[in-house]
């Protein structure tokens, strides 16, 4: 009776800290990611003193948008883009390198380049949502705003449907595509170039914006260094000259500016969301016939640099001033750029200058006001040198009073001009980096709220494993030193962004601790065994370079497999032979007639998917007899074939469901183990060719595991330590950047939240569910050998390591908020502890790995 009381117990402090995890993450999170307050309304020019807005240049815009598209991209040698940098070299064109903020996905860099602002991290969530509305700008002001306020034309959009979700009713004619089938290169530009001719030949627009996806596709899907990355970036080029002879040909069109730009860049995978040089550092250029009176002689191409860094650096957010000084309209009033100063002999009057530069300070000061107070109104000071001011915001309000005084307007004193416009545009710089700095509007109720709520769950899931768990003391160590040492490393951004280590040298740590333990084994304990088991572990540690610091480097699928294709097909091969093997031992009690052409039938339809993905993905993979053999698999699309792969699976579901739930005994167990194949097969389908292999060597651990005989404590702390090992050799990572959506369309046509949020998850997780399925088999063996509430005590202890890691995170956000690093570093951190803890831990640790123990334990 007293056991049993225990046990209820021990549960309901369990339920009750899972029950928590979820409700501390949301409420952390309202108090992290807050949507940050905007002004309401268009702005409107002022009086500055200087005399009407000056004359603008241009009257029509043309932006075009290649998402994705880093510096070198178009600016280095042996770029695609030669008639863009024939204009540069001519002087009808101005290049830049336009600093992009993290985080560096299209819905938050969209925002800074319209608006002019520094827009909220919770965007990289709802960029990920394509049926989300509620990031709407459609009540902000933005340079979209301003020009069709002038009612001199409509407003068209072709391309990315960001637009579309950020500007609703905005855009007279649009025709958008969705921005995460990334499969598709070409349809997916087609759509956009085939509306490009009859909308230059119309008269009647005055801003036509073009956004294309396929350079960031081939990125997401090859690496910028694809077979496909300079073709693409030909075909943009073509757009480019396209349009600017349809300026330099059509009467109506000699006044248009042509915008070129990225949204964001890429780093050596392919991938964005983080802060390196390559996702930072998008191409900028601005052309015109009538840019040749401003520019000047450049180096075109320029050699390739590491830090992406060519000629004039900018920020994204000032696009937003320098087009409203071009295209005559306020500067936005939410905006923190400062105009390009490149453009202002464009205004050959100085009253003209000094109005734009003053409208634009003047514009910023009102924000700098709104963020510091009424006090930055009052002149309280004296003389010229600001520099002694003790705070930021203080140097600022003395330089402001300075500067509004205005400059000496006499032509005799050119070079008063030139130091005091280089003062103003200092100021905006400052004031830019000011306010960018600033802490965001956190509310340190709900972080205080959230992570005592998470520390709450700790306390609970502690009890609960006291009550739960009968193990040794050597055992418990390690737990708890791994879940401590864990903790404590996240208030270290290296130690955020190099988590890998972490986990790889706790695996071989793990691994030599257990060896030791069961050295008398006489099997086990062979230096034969061992070493194979090592080798695997060193194997897969370097499968992939991620982080930070190494992304890039030699590993080795860059070293040897993706130069000899044919030992990555062997490797391929060899996966889903194991595979299609193991699910044929564990079906061999139904008749060879079913069983067989049944798996065979499904591993090769699984095959037949993964070569086509492939050759779409990575052709250059794709050689000799594979090559052949996808000649002999037909015509379907990838899209038909993944459902069929799906479907295959579905049905497959049917007989171990039927051993789990209609037999007794150890058929459950192998219903389990067919359950196990079956998601293999699944997650070989989820997974980049290029890392299929590393399933070889999970099977290596998993079968070395089974031979141990271990106790609850091990088990947990085994599946903990592979999860997160096994996660970051599959080329996960702490950055936005590392997310592969590669996969998250399969067998989809149109897009579904659902199915697309589950497929991305299992894309990214695809190791860490598989460990935690070889986890569940695990379990039932100990169950098998009577010990105790299995189960219980294991998830106990997986939610003791969740809560306490969650705890920390939340604590290291909390403390660190005003880090440097906090939006770079430890914000996308704690969107994967949201992962991990929801996704990971509770749907499948907790919900699947509960539901397939219960089915294989019942009346056992």
């Amino acid at each position: 009776m007293q056991q049993r009381r225990t046990t209820l117990t021990a549960q309901g402090f369990l339920v009750a800290a899972n029950l928590l995890i979820p409700a501390a993450i949301l409420i952390f999170a309202a108090g992290f990611f807050p949507y940050k307050p905007f002004l309401s309304g268009l702005a409107q020019y002022d009086d500055l003193g200087y005399g009407p807005p000056p004359p603008p240049p241009f009257n029509r815009l043309v932006f075009m948008v290649v998402d994705a598209l880093r510096s070198d991209f178009v600016f280095a040698e042996g770029s695609g883009f030669e008639f863009t940098q024939g204009l540069i070299r001519d002087g009808y064109a101005l290049p830049y390198t336009a600093h992009a903020a993290s985080p560096t996905v299209t819905m938050p860099r969209l925002k800074a380049i319209t608006t002019g602002s520094i827009p909220s991290f919770l965007d990289v969530i709802l960029n990920l949502d394509e049926a989300d509305s509620s990031s709407t700008l459609a009540s902000q002001d933005t340079w979209l705003a301003q020009m069709r306020a002038k009612k001199a034309g409509k407003l068209v959009m072709y391309g990315d449907d960001t637009w579309l979700k950020l500007f609703p009713h905005t855009f007279d004619r649009a025709d958008g595509t969705s921005s995460f089938f990334v499969s598709d290169f070409t349809e997916v530009d087609s759509n956009v170039t085939r509306h490009i001719d009859a909308e230059l030949r119309q008269n009647d627009w005055n801003t036509m914006v073009l956004h294309y996806l396929g350079l960031d596709h081939i990125g997401h899907k090859s690496g910028p260094r694809s077979v496909n990355m300079v073709p693409k970036q030909r075909e943009m080029d073509g757009i480019v000259r396209r349009i600017y002879k349809a300026m330099e040909t059509y009467p109506h069109l000699e006044s248009t500016i042509l915008v070129l730009c990225g949204d964001h860049g890429m780093n050596d995978a392919g991938n964005h969301g983080a802060s390196s040089a390559g996702e930072t550092s998008p191409a900028l250029v601005f052309m015109s016939p009538k840019l040749k009176s401003v520019s000047k002689p450049l180096a075109v191409p320029a050699p390739y640099r590491e830090d992406f860094q060519y000629y004039s650096a900018v920020e994204q957010s000032d696009l937003a001033p320098t087009l409203g000084a071009l295209l005559g309209f306020p500067v936005p009033k939410n905006n923190l750029g400062a105009i390009i100063s490149d453009f202002l002999p464009m205004w050959p009057q100085r009253r003209e200058q000094v109005h734009i530069l003053m409208h634009n300070a003047k514009q910023i000061f009102r924000i700098v006001v709104a963020a510091f107070g009424d006090s930055m109104l009052i002149d309280s000071f004296d003389g010229n040198d600001c520099s002694h001011m003790p705070t930021d915001a203080e140097e600022l309000a003395c330089e402001w009073h300075f500067l509004s005084r205005g400059p000496p307007l006499d032509s005799s004193q050119a070079l008063d001009d030139v130091e005091w416009d280089q003062r103003v545009l200092q100021w905006l710089r400052n004031s830019q980096r000011t306010m960018s700095s600033m802490a965001s509007n956190y509310d340190i109720t709900r972080l205080s709220q959230g992570a005592a709520v998470a520390l709450l769950a700790l306390m609970f899931a502690l009890v609960a494993s006291i009550l739960s768990v009968r193990s040794t003391a050597g055992s418990i160590l390690c737990f708890a030193t791994v879940t401590i040492l864990y903790g404590t490393m996240m208030f270290a951004s290296s130690y955020v962004e190099e988590e890998q280590h972490f986990w790889y040298w706790s695996a071989t740590a793990w691994l030599v601790y257990l060896s030791y333990k069961r050295s008398n084994m006489s099997m086990l304990g062979s230096a034969s065994v061992q070493g194979i088991v090592l080798v695997s572990m060193r194997l897969i540690r370097g499968w992939n370079q991620t982080g930070q610091k190494f992304a890039g480097s030699p590993d080795l699928v860059k070293l040897f497999l993706l130069p000899h294709p044919r030992l990555l097909w062997c490797l391929i091969l060899g996966a889903y032979a194991m595979v299609t093997t193991e699910l044929m031992v564990s079906t061999s009690r139904l008749p060879n007639a079913i069983n067989q052409p049944v798996i065979l039938g499904l591993a090769l339809s699984a095959i037949s998917f993964k070569l086509a993905f492939t050759n779409e993905d990575a052709p250059e993979l794709v050689v000799g007899c594979v090559r052949s053999l996808l000649h002999l698999i037909g015509d379907l699309s990838l899209v038909a074939r993944a459902q069929a792969v799906f479907l295959g699976l579905s049905l497959a579901l049917i007989y171990p469901l039927y051993l789990l739930t209609a037999t007794k005994g150890s058929a459950r167990y192998r219903g389990l183990k067919v359950l196990h194949g079956l998601y293999t097969l699944l997650a070989l389908t989820q997974t980049r060719a290029t890392n299929i292999p590393l399933f070889l060597l999970f099977r290596i651990l998993q079968a070395y595991l089974e031979a141990l005989s271990l106790s609850i404590v091990e088990i947990t702390t085994s599946s903990i330590i592979l999860q997160f090992a096994s996660f970051f050799a599959m080329g996960g990572s702490n950055a936005i950047s590392s997310v592969d959506l590669s996969s998250a369309y399969n067998g989809i046509s149109d897009f579904n939240v659902v199915a697309v949020g589950v497929l991305t998850f299992i894309s990214n997780w695809a190791a860490p569910i598989w460990w935690a399925s070889a986890t569940t088999l695990l379990l039932l063996r100990n169950k098998h050998n009577n010990a105790g509430n299995v189960f219980q005590s294991h998830i106990a202890l997986l939610t003791l390591f969740v809560a306490a890691s969650l705890t920390f995170v939340m604590a290291a956000c909390t403390a660190l908020r005003t880090h440097l690093f906090i939006w770079t570093v430890f914000s996308p951190k704690y969107l994967y502890s949201m992962g991990w803890s929801i996704g990971q831990h509770i749907a499948v640790n907790v919900g699947l790995g509960g539901l397939l123990y219960w089915l294989g334990s019942r009346a056992r």
